[in-house]
């Protein structure tokens, strides 16, 4: 099944680089291996020279002490990784077989694992994020916890993946985290026992007011629409007067299901997104599918640092429309758009092949995008349990229906909270309703 894919690399911390395969040795006197390779190939008009790859095979071959161990297909697959990786592109990565299969099984949201996401840090692995249900957040795992050691080992100069590895599954096992926390003297043990997750991409919660409806995205699988859509329903009433749609720490997803969800809000045949190819002719705008009534409740969206891809194609859509107020701090800044492609041995390439651009057409190329309104995080809040955040946006909300229009509730915002204002507060693109902004086709 075709589908396109729209991820930030933090989503895919998951997956280890086995090194798999038992066919026949390079270490013998059949050099049919060697021998098969091409001298060079053409590469956009550039020709690579394969004849030095053979000098160094060989070398390897005749003097690497255990050499007897080399495998074929290792190096086929390093090979592939290799040229993957020349690339300067983190989103595009192969997958052997094993690998690839994991690659799909995320898709499905079921995963073995203690829900946190895992980046590198300067010596060790820290926590980008917690996943909602999961034992990491119920064994109080927060965003920014360095992990130095699990079950003893050592995780210090290891890669992502090698962390990681001593991390994850078997689901119903137990590992012990030793972390520490910026803003505690000594280390903290975590006893944790892994899980087999379902991450809900959609959930909602009592926030305190019951004229605000709250739906938090988590991720765009693709039946997520149809969970969001079921929500929204339950807000079409008197009592909800206005909405938060929180996409914080949202990582991307399925292109198509930022389509739908968008869906809701923009009028039919209205671009929401354009993905843009090498070869122009390809070029593809994705038009609203709005078949039904136009959901029109004023709207906030909550973003952060981790607010990438399908998710920033849903702020921008919605603030390039007018239907919504960015708030909190700007997003991951993900412009690319990846297919996978699937080979005969199973395994898969994950390639970038297009940038995506805006209803206005703007690519956001690397930058992210900068909220209406910055809400910086607050430390001491954050230890409080208070969503300094949230709070925020119930605030701009009542803004919001108080002047109706989205500039003038930024501009009394900051007015109100001057210390707001510093730096990248305004996006520069607010426009009121009505200017014909909007690029339609």
């Amino acid at each position: 099944m075709f589908f396109i894919i729209i991820f930030t690399s933090f989503w895919l911390w998951f997956y280890t680089h086995f090194v798999l395969g038992d066919n026949a040795l390079l270490g013998n006197k059949n050099h049919s291996f060697l021998e098969s390779l091409p001298q060079s190939f053409s590469l956009s008009n550039t020709w690579v020279n394969l004849t030095l790859f053979g000098e160094v095979l060989k070398t390897v071959e005749g003097n690497f002490y255990s050499s007897d161990t080399i495998n074929a297909t290792d190096i086929e697959r390093g090979m592939i990784s290799g040229m993957v990786g020349s690339l300067g592109d983190k989103f595009s990565e192969y997958f052997p077989p094993e690998e690839a299969e994991d690659f799909e099984n995320t898709l499905s949201g079921d995963f073995e694992w203690i829900g946190a996401v895992i980046e590198k840090n300067v010596l060790w692995v820290a926590i980008s994020q917690v996943l909602k249900g999961s034992p990491a957040l119920n064994n109080g795992l927060q965003k920014g916890d360095i992990i130095v050691e699990a079950n003893g080992q050592k995780l210090q100069d290891m890669t992502v993946n090698e962390a990681v590895s001593h991390i994850k599954w078997p689901a119903w096992s137990k590992v012990t985290l030793k972390i520490i926390r910026e803003w505690e003297w000594d280390f903290i043990l975590k006893d944790i026992t892994r899980d087999k997750i379902k991450i809900p991409s959609v959930d909602t919660k009592d926030i305190g007011d019951p004229e605000i409806g709250y739906i938090s995205l988590n991720i765009f699988w693709e039946n997520t629409s149809w969970d969001f859509q079921e929500i929204l329903r339950t807000f079409n009433n008197p009592k909800v007067k206005w909405v938060i749609i929180d996409l914080r720490d949202n990582g991307g997803g399925y292109l198509q299901s930022a389509v739908e969800i968008l869906s809701n809000f923009v009028e039919k045949w209205k671009v929401l997104v354009t993905t843009k190819y090498k070869n122009s002719l390809m070029n593809n705008p994705y038009y609203s599918e709005n078949s039904w009534t136009i959901f029109g409740k004023k709207i906030v969206i909550l973003i952060n640092e981790n607010t990438a891809s399908a998710s920033e194609i849903t702020a921008w859509a919605m603030r390039d429309y007018n239907k919504a107020i960015l708030v909190w701090v700007k997003s991951y800044g993900k412009w690319s758009v990846q297919e996978p492609f699937y080979f005969s041995d199973q395994s898969m390439l994950k390639l970038t092949i297009a940038k995506w651009y805006t209803p206005s057409d703007v690519c956001i190329d690397k930058n992210g995008i900068n909220p209406d309104i910055n809400v910086p995080f607050n430390v001491q809040k954050f230890k409080e349990g208070t969503d300094t955040q949230l709070e925020a946006a119930k605030e701009v909300l009542k803004k919001y229906i108080q002047l109706g229009t989205i500039s003038l509730v930024v501009s009394d915002y900051e007015k109100a909270h001057p210390s707001t204002a510093s730096g990248e507060t305004l996006s520069g693109s607010i426009i009121p309703s009505g200017t014909g902004s909007v690029q339609e086709k």
